[in-house]
């Protein structure tokens, strides 16, 4: 049974979005919404892909944002988060088996949802989790895919040498030992005060986000699982190869966040140069939610982004 859309006050349901789920080759599930263009002309359609822990409600603003420059928004729950189905018998833990589950699940969808009922071109907008699972697609969808923008992408997480390399022996000792299902990080969900969160300053967007998992608290997962963690390492490592790098066709905006305390800003930076056609923004002070910020750092992302999407058409036609 398709989950209803929540909704608080602060955070209606965009116009005209309908959700629906779709049955995955696996059995599994995805939760996905698709709202219609509220401007003219028609410009095409946008896939926004969510980060860890995040839902569709938590987008609703950026749907709007969105759907108000002409164009269709698609958009929907990872597996294992959100209201799509959970992969553990404890449905609080963030994990996957492989990422490359993440891409597979993206391409289904595309093939058995976007492309009959959503106007080209397409273009994807992505945040950090869902900017590496677009990654991790984008050879197999060079000619479908028009640009993509990805938002603070998951390239490294943010800290010292020693922290990383910890975290890395960590999670793969407890996945060899057979305790992959385990807790890496944190434990199951909690709601931080707004001072000890570490993803944007704006604190009203904070709160509306917060609301969203108090009247809905099932949307929320807990922190990643070691089998999680070893995932994303190697999806990571997979993109980082130069053959793999050879193979990204579609043009890119990559935005960092200057103020990032969750990935590697550095990390981003260098990528985007490895890049065969890309071009890279970095937001001064903006923290790793640049969607969730205060408008000063919002508006200086839109800005960007109209100025990359739709773009000419000649990159992949």
């Amino acid at each position: 049974m398709i989950r209803p859309l929540v909704e608080t006050s602060s955070n209606p349901i965009p116009s005209g979005t309908r959700v629906d789920s779709l049955n995955l080759r696996d059995g599994k599930e995805l939760r996905y919404t698709i709202t219609p263009a509220s401007a003219q002309p028609a410009q095409g359609t946008v896939i926004i892909l969510h980060g860890r822990n995040e839902c569709i409600e938590k987008y609703f603003e950026t749907v709007r944002d969105v759907a108000n420059r002409g164009f269709t928004v698609a958009t929907f729950d990872w597996r294992g988060q959100g209201a799509s189905s959970r992969l553990l018998r404890n449905a609080a833990k963030g994990y996957v088996k492989s990422f490359d589950d993440y891409a597979v699940d993206f391409e289904q969808l595309f093939e058995h949802v976007l492309l009959p009922d959503c106007r080209g071109p397409f273009y994807i907008l992505a945040h950090s989790t869902g900017a590496l699972a677009a990654l991790l697609a984008a050879p197999a969808l060079s000619n479908r895919i028009r640009r993509m923008v990805l938002i603070a992408p998951l390239l490294d997480i943010n800290g010292s040498r020693a922290r990383k390399t910890i975290a890395r022996v960590g999670a793969n000792t407890l996945r060899y030992a057979g305790l992959g299902r385990a807790y890496m990080l944190g434990g199951p969900h909690q709601i931080r005060p707004f001072d000890f969160n570490e993803v944007t300053s704006d604190a009203a967007r904070y709160l509306r986000n917060c609301e969203i998992l108090e009247k809905a608290p099932e949307l929320a997962i807990g922190g990643p699982t070691a089998s999680w963690i070893v995932a994303a390492a190697k999806a990571i490592k997979k993109i980082s190869r130069p053959e793999f790098i050879e193979t990204i066709r579609i043009p890119m905006l990559m935005v960092a966040a200057g103020a990032d305390s969750v990935v590697s800003t550095p990390a981003i930076e260098r990528y985007a140069l490895q890049l065969r056609n890309s071009t890279l923004l970095t937001i001064d002070g903006a923290k790793h939610e640049i969607l969730q910020e205060k408008d000063f750092y919002r508006e200086q992302f839109f800005a960007a982004f109209d100025a990359f999407i739709p773009g000419t058409g000649s990159e992949t036609e």
